[in-house]
């Protein structure tokens, strides 16, 4: 045998191997209810979990990338307000845990007390967003925009004041879905570096651990403000990192799909030959920092897939150049959505991609987008989806 067919050889079996000796969890929040589906690393087969919290919606569950054990979820109905949940067995058993929010050293049951004689309660926790180092710190984006840090395993949690009285609070307006804090990225290489995003005011960064923070919206343009080009008010929907090159960001904006290079500082366009740059998600290839995808979906007004073809598009080029990827994905009477937490990626060498949608189902490919299939049909409307990659 040539030492070039040996090289090979090894190569796919160590591939194999490590397929293998992976299991991925996928933790889907929904109307309804969250889910935990699990495979092996051939990602082929899939047990399904749940619901957890059965006929509650669930914005959003999230694994610690510290203790793979450690999940927090959002729970939250009309009838019974903000619940946050935790387990500490992989998503097997869940119990409530303090769901005190303070401000200014006030307690309160996700209240903030602001001086005033009648305190505002925030409706919903959107997004949790735990620590990349400590299992027990996790941060929650909530509605009314604003951001809360727990440092004890979500017990406790205490408001980082600085966002929401910046001076540029009086500006921002809500989206379609509420003035919501959606989106938080953690910087690996700097731990006093976070990114949030909040619909409709901007995307924002603090570089101090959340005492102070700045609109980083230089770039964005916004057809239907009174300033299109204003410092905020910007209806921004995802953005995404890869945690090898954390001054670089993606967003998918109301209109538009945006790239930065330089930590938000300025945003450009890379839209590209996409056939409509309107969409919700937006993520990163856990290996390949510059290949990218998004769903877009016909407008703000029609949020179903063009022509009922559920379509993601990758671009590899970290934008402006597009490829649609449609095999195993319906390409005829599709009218679902891909809601803006609804898509993550694994860190397998053959890079997973995954997806869910308003109709209830799950996709996942296993190789990087070019083959897709429903790992779970017939859920109630999916809000979000995480993935780990476990040992």
């Amino acid at each position: 045998m040539e030492a070039g067919e040996l090289c090979q050889q090894a190569k796919l079996y160590k591939l194999d191997k490590g397929t293998r000796m992976s299991e991925v969890r996928v933790l889907v929040g929904t109307k309804k209810g969250g889910f935990v589906l699990t495979s092996d690393g051939k990602r082929e087969k899939w047990a399904i979990d749940g619901p957890h919290f059965a006929g509650m919606p669930i914005y959003h569950m999230k694994a610690s990338p510290v203790d793979p054990n450690r999940i927090y979820a959002s729970q939250t109905s009309d009838w019974f307000g903000q619940v946050l949940q935790r387990s500490d067995d992989g998503g097997k058993t869940w119990a409530p845990v303090g769901n005190k929010f303070v401000y200014e050293g006030t307690p309160g049951t996700h209240e903030w007390y602001d001086g005033t004689p009648h305190p505002w309660e925030f409706k919903r926790v959107w997004h949790l967003e735990p620590s990349l180092t400590d299992a027990d710190t996790v941060y929650a984006g909530v509605e009314d925009a604003a951001i809360f840090k727990s440092v004890d395993g979500g017990q406790n949690w205490q408001e980082l004041p600085g966002l929401r009285e910046h001076s540029t609070g009086s500006r921002w307006q809500p989206g379609a879905g509420g003035l919501g804090l959606h989106t938080i990225l953690l910087d690996p290489t700097n731990p006093k570096r976070i990114y949030i995003a909040i619909s409709a005011a901007g995307a924002f960064r603090t570089d101090d651990g959340g005492d102070t923070w700045r609109p980083i919206n230089k770039g964005l343009r916004s057809q239907y403000i009174p300033d299109p080009a204003a410092e905020v008010g910007h209806c921004v929907h995802r953005i995404a990192l890869h945690p090898s090159r954390p001054d670089v960001l993606f967003m998918q904006k109301h209109w538009d799909v945006m790239r930065s290079d330089n930590a938000g500082d300025e945003w450009r366009e890379v839209s590209g030959n996409l056939p409509t740059d309107f969409g919700f998600p937006i993520d990163v290839h856990a290996h390949e920092p510059e290949t990218i995808y998004v769903v877009p979906i016909k407008s703000d007004s029609e949020h179903y897939p063009i022509g009922g073809q559920l379509r993601v598009y990758r671009s590899r080029t970290g934008g402006n150049e597009w490829e649609p990827l449609t095999n195993g994905l319906p390409q005829s009477d599709c009218y679902v959505n891909v809601l803006r937490d609804a898509m993550a990626v694994d860190s397998l060498d053959s890079c997973g991609i995954y997806f869910g949608t308003t109709g209830g189902q799950v996709y996942a490919s296993p190789d990087a987008g070019d083959h897709w299939a429903a790992i779970v049909r017939d859920l109630p409307a999916v809000y979000s989806v995480e993935v780990q990659t476990l040992s």
